[in-house]
């Protein structure tokens, strides 16, 4: 098992947050939902670091887990969406772990 599934294992499970390098950049993610797609594993999180237009509402990214590097908890806890549900993006997603 790879540390970062580990890592945003214990995250959902703790609603806490993560840091990583994803594509060369560092990001903070609150991770909602963990699910697998064709054998691959990938997380739905808040990118904390996006900038949302007033009339948006902050919806979760899915982040593929495989492009998430030095990914490390962060003691800080958040509330998920209101408008969050725990069902996969897509119908033939699997979950692995929800908040």
């Amino acid at each position: 098992m790879s540390d970062a599934r580990l890592t945003l294992l214990e995250a959902i499970s703790r609603r806490m947050l993560v840091e990583a390098q994803y594509n060369g950049a560092t990001i903070r993610l609150a991770p909602h939902l963990m699910f697998e797609r064709h054998g691959d594993l990938f997380v739905a999180a808040l990118n904390l670091g996006k900038t949302w237009r007033s009339d948006e509402e902050p919806r979760l990214g899915q982040f593929k887990l495989a492009g998430l590097n030095d990914t490390r908890l962060i003691e800080e806890e958040f509330e998920p969406l209101p408008s969050y549900s725990p069902e996969p993006p897509r119908e033939t997603d699997v979950a692995v772990l929800s908040v």
